[in-house]
């Protein structure tokens, strides 16, 4: 597959990193990492298997966005023959036999610009967080509005339109698909039912869980208002977040209060409980849909109850996200893993210095 390279990216991803190039070294023409200021070992782990790292200056802001360009830059660099880019976060490795069936659409279809697949969490019975992240990339095959952070894409339709947009710190993918569909009749998304990548989320504790919905309330509405001609890639979970989190609470104070002007303790207490009865219901209907997808007992009530609570998280995203715009000011990375010990510290010196 000398037509295709590889960008994987990451930030202390350790044995994780080692697992993802494994995956792909000695299969592609290139393979780069972007190592987005790592404390542990990961910078060592790339190097010892003869992979080139492009390290990105600390004093600037990171991003998934961000490192992605700076390792797509670099490519087109080392191997400006390549007609095809995998993007790959850290965290995962290529499954066997996705490159060639990836690359085999694009030969096919040059109506199209993306070609994604399915991703798998390796451990998700390690926690209800790792099986619901599992579910989540559960989603429809054929033409997409967007990928995700695994992707087989043309070099030439990325580099077309400047590459992911290096403001965001979530949910880049999906600015960067509308932004293909945009520039041209052979930008379109297809996402196939073949296996892609596996991904190990590697959350274990509800604060974990709790700041990943942060990010992607923050992502979801900063994503939002750039997307141009009409698309509207997370309307849904925005206004969830703002029905149950903000609307919801709102309705049960104001029917109590509504119903106590009137004068009547018994009518504001019965409006209230009336109103607060709506949230269990549908976390209830959220347990119904979890069992049929297939959740069983206590994973199907932790999947009602954390979907329940993600509208407080992700609104509370929204509200950073606003609060950023209002002072002008630009978010840094909303991390959710767990920092590596001091003592894995490496101090290896850099092959290639990218400052995007």
């Amino acid at each position: 597959m000398n037509n295709i390279g590889v960008v994987a990216i990451g930030r202390n991803e350790g044995p994780r990193l080692r697992e993802c190039l494994d995956s792909v070294v000695g299969q592609v023409r290139a393979v780069l990492y972007v190592d987005s200021g790592s404390t542990d070992n990961s910078i060592a782990v790339a190097q010892a298997l003869g992979v080139e790292v492009v390290h990105l200056d600390t004093s600037i802001r990171f991003s998934a966005a961000r490192a992605r360009n700076a390792g797509f830059e670099r490519l087109c660099q080392i191997a400006p023959q390549v007609e095809l880019v995998q993007f790959v976060d850290g965290d995962c490795a290529i499954v066997p036999g996705w490159l060639q069936a990836a690359a085999q659409q694009l030969a096919d279809r040059p109506d199209l610009a993306v070609v994604c697949g399915r991703r798998r969490e390796r451990y998700p019975e390690a926690s209800i967080y790792n099986t619901l992240i599992n579910l989540e990339w559960n989603t429809p095959v054929g033409e997409a509005q967007a990928c995700g952070g695994d992707a087989l894409m043309r070099v030439r339709a990325v580099a077309a339109i400047g590459g992911f947009n290096p403001d965001l710190i979530a949910g880049e993918e999906p600015e960067l698909c509308d932004r293909l569909r945009l520039h041209a009749a052979g930008g379109k998304v297809l996402r196939l039912p073949n296996e892609m990548t596996r991904h190990d989320a590697a959350i274990t504790r509800f604060g974990q869980w709790w700041r990943r919905q942060v990010r992607s309330g923050y992502g979801g509405l900063d994503v939002e208002n750039r997307l141009r001609h009409g698309a509207r890639y997370f309307s849904r979970e925005i206004w969830r977040a703002r029905i149950w989190g903000l609307f919801w609470p709102g309705a049960v104070i104001a029917a109590a209060a509504g119903a106590f002007l009137l004068g009547s303790c018994l009518m504001a207490l019965t409006a209230a409980v009336v109103v607060l009865a709506l949230w269990p219901f549908q976390m209830l209907r959220l347990v119904q849909v979890a069992r049929r997808l297939e959740l069983r007992g206590r994973a199907a009530w932790a999947y009602g109850l954390l979907a329940m609570l993600a509208n407080w998280a992700q609104l509370q995203g929204q509200w950073n996200c606003l609060s950023d715009r209002w002072r002008g000011r630009r978010a840094g990375l909303i991390e959710y893993r767990i920092p590596p010990s001091p003592v894995s510290v490496n101090t290896a010196a850099p092959t290639s210095t990218n400052n995007p």
